[in-house]
């Protein structure tokens, strides 16, 4: 696969597939739920988007991983939770329009957020002749590639709604293809280190995870918000937007080696996604029994 068509062709045209199919689920209310759900919106935000980074920050610094290996994580932390969490949310009976809320919020912060929490990653883990801060010209990229698809998905759903009905289903199957296909391209780019920096950074990954789901769900549930929007918080929290991460390391920072961190944990997302939901679900049911047991 040519890496040059890859980064620059296929890379930014998977985003925007996966943005589209964002602005697609979103109308202006799901922002406007930052006002008629301030608890759980704050709560979400401020796990997602300072204490993931941080957690990460010290994930990184525990397993000594290399200084390309660690970027690559802090990025993955960096980025907004992935669409992908409003189905595992809804197959757990989570409040799917926290997660869709979240998902749209966290989105357009994160374009300003992402690249300070970058490029101190990329000064404080890698030497000084290795420095490449994201630059001004490639952070309006980013502007230009997550907020226009998504701006013409919500166009869509609010001028043609029956349209736009028919495009998201196609469109999500799309994302989720696109998705395997970037990672399979990452793990061809660098197929002859592949294996070690599996070894080097998949249990780092793994962890910072489940670290993620827990924050995500028990935080949440430290202040008495409901079980349905802890579930959501908790899918939203672990479930990253992995292409948008890849794309970065590859086509704004230009280190493969960075998106081998994001890959590998969107390998992972679903497998323990998937667990969680079934982990919910087991004590819905049991609950559920005791109280019948008790009447």
């Amino acid at each position: 696969m040519e890496s040059n068509f890859f980064n620059v062709v296929l890379l930014p045209l998977a985003l925007g597939i996966v943005m589209l199919g964002l602005g697609l689920s979103l109308t202006i209310n799901d922002f406007k739920r930052v006002v008629t759900y301030p608890k759980a919106m704050m709560i979400g935000l401020a796990s997602q988007m300072l204490i993931l980074p941080v957690v990460c920050f010290f994930i990184a610094k525990s397993f000594g991983l290399s200084p390309e290996l660690a970027v690559g994580l802090m990025l993955l932390a960096a980025s907004p939770g992935g669409p992908t969490a409003n189905l595992y949310s809804h197959l757990s009976k989570g409040d799917v329009a926290l997660n869709i809320s979240l998902t749209a919020v966290n989105s357009l912060l994160t374009l300003f957020t992402l690249p300070f929490i970058v490029n101190f990653a990329i000064h404080y883990f890698m030497e000084s002749g290795q420095v490449i801060p994201m630059q001004f010209k490639k952070v309006m990229e980013v502007f230009a590639i997550v907020l226009v698809p998504v701006s013409i998905g919500m166009i869509l759903k609010a001028k043609f709604p029956s349209l736009s009905s028919i495009l998201d289903k196609p469109v999500k199957i799309l994302s989720a293809l696109f998705l395997v296909f970037i990672i399979a391209g990452v793990v061809y780019q660098e197929k002859e280190n592949i294996i070690s920096y599996f070894e080097m950074v998949g249990v780092a990954a793994l962890v910072f995870n489940l670290l993620s789901i827990a924050v995500g769900y028990y935080l949440p549930r430290m202040f008495s918000l409901k079980e349905n929007q802890a579930i959501a918080i908790g899918m939203e929290i672990g479930i990253h937007n992995g292409t948008l991460a890849i794309y970065i390391a590859l086509s704004v920072v230009g280190n493969s080696v960075m998106s081998i961190p994001p890959a590998i944990y969107s390998l992972i997302m679903f497998f323990t996604a998937a667990a969680f939901g079934v982990f919910v679900n087991n004590r819905r049911i049991a609950k559920s029994k005791q109280i019948l047991d008790v009447a």
